[in-house]
């Protein structure tokens, strides 16, 4: 397997807290297929450096984003899901609809990657480039309804090109749906400080939204909904938890620290 470094090594951090969270917590979060790619994980250096907190927040992005998918689902039946940056990404097999057409763009070196591990299915596309060069616009079935995911990607850009981009896909893809995550300033700071831990301090995070309805006016589009991480989380799993995971869900969740925005492409 080529080794990755920079942003797209950072594909194999949330395939560990998949694993981590399928492992200990599976009545919040159970993701058969992360747990069959455990093997490809490289050493022990992610396991060792991250929290339980690091991993249950990587996940609960994943919890709240499915959902959200799943809502589109059942809102347009036959319509695209488009995975953005989509690395190792598992939704395809947690989802598992074959009425949709899923579409995962990444690198070349990624989906290469991603090819020889989970191959290509029938209602799956694969698409190598780079995603904000918009040219994947063109081979994405424009006739349907679609949903663009972009999960823990956002943050390694600066707001311009993340704006820029916003705005291709406008003129792109009319009426499309966005969905993202995105910290505040203040947890932008704790972020780095946990990649510099992992010793990944090619991928250092540089995009924050302080404001969601500002940041949807920024780009022309309509805020739908925003969405704090750790509400369901902290529901199902309680004290499961440790006592430094809660604490800390519960300030980034009180403080906005790290939300998800879904928004309507105009």
């Amino acid at each position: 397997m080529k080794s990755l470094q920079g942003v797209e090594s950072t594909l194999f951090i949330p395939l560990a807290a998949r694993v981590f969270a399928s492992k200990k917590f599976p009545e919040y979060f159970y993701d058969e297929k992360s747990l069959a790619m455990e093997k490809y994980i490289p050493g022990d250096t992610i396991r060792e450096k991250s929290s339980e907190y690091a991993f249950m927040a990587s996940v609960a992005r994943y919890y709240n984003m499915d959902n959200m998918v799943k809502s589109f689902i059942s809102k347009h039946r036959k319509c695209n899901i488009v995975y953005l940056g989509a690395g190792l990404e598992t939704a395809y097999y947690r989802l598992n609809n074959p009425s949709t057409l899923f579409y995962e763009v990444d690198l070349p070196e990624v989906i290469d990657i991603r090819r020889s591990i989970l191959g290509e299915h029938e209602n799956e596309i694969l698409l190598d480039g780079d995603m904000f060069d918009t040219v994947w616009i063109d081979k994405i079935n424009a006739a349907l309804p679609s949903l663009l995911i972009v999960s823990g990607v956002f943050q390694y850009f600066t707001e311009e090109k993340v704006v820029r981009f916003i705005t291709d896909i406008r003129a792109g893809l009319k009426g499309a749906e966005l969905i993202f995550d995105a910290t505040n300033e203040t947890g932008i700071k704790y972020a780095n400080r946990y990649v510099r831990k992992t010793g990944n301090t090619g991928a250092l995070m540089h995009f924050y939204v302080n404001d969601s309805i500002d940041f949807a006016r920024k780009t022309g589009t309509v805020l739908i909904e925003e969405r704090v991480f750790f509400t369901d989380a902290r529901k199902v799993l309680a004290k499961k938890l440790g006592f430094y995971t809660r604490i800390a869900m519960r300030i980034v969740d009180n403080k906005k620290r790290a939300i998800i925005l879904h928004l309507k492409i105009n």
